[in-house]
């Protein structure tokens, strides 16, 4: 949460010239809601039951860059389809900078409390191994800017995909 999911992504696919997609963007589309109404009304598990309606459907295109909200890898499902299916990029941030991305947006149910720190450390407790367990790439996000970000990630691409043939190319040889 607040680590630059959406802007990043947007710079992302631009430089790499695919479409991008925001799994709660499309939530929004789908249902004519935005997502504190969901929770308002059906709660945090009829938003995530669409969530990973939304995650199964998107991670089964090709060519694309996808930003999932922040909770996506709470869900199994949605780990597998997710890591299954294209390469993670898991964007980290400091708490403190997560706080000063998200304190004055209210369109964010989660954190719609008297302790939003508490509330992002509680839940990155929980978030943070998940995280890593589908990570291809880590990336720092912390007093950087999306276009840098966005080119550390390429280069790290780059790199990936090189790895990866010549991996395949001594497994043909």
């Amino acid at each position: 949460m607040g680590v630059g999911k959406t802007t990043i992504g947007k710079v992302l696919a631009d430089q790499l010239g695919l479409d991008f997609y925001d799994s709660d963007q499309e939530i929004e589309v789908s249902t004519g809601a935005d997502i504190p109404w969901i929770f308002d009304v059906e709660g945090e598990a009829g938003f995530r039951a669409r969530e990973s309606k939304i995650i199964a459907e998107l991670s089964a295109r090709r060519g694309i860059v996808l930003a999932t909200g922040g909770g996506t890898v709470l869900a199994e499902e949605n780990r597998k389809f997710i890591k299954q299916r294209g390469l993670v990029v898991y964007l980290k941030a400091s708490l403190v900078q997560q706080l000063e991305r998200t304190s004055r947006d209210k369109h964010r149910p989660l954190l719609q409390t008297s302790d939003p720190a508490g509330k992002i450390k509680e839940l990155m407790e929980i978030r943070e191994p998940l995280y890593q367990e589908i990570a291809d790439i880590v990336v720092d996000t912390n007093r950087r800017n999306p276009r840098s970000v966005s080119n550390d990630i390429v280069n790290r691409l780059s790199k990936l995909g090189q790895r990866e043939s010549t991996s395949a190319k001594g497994e043909q040889a």
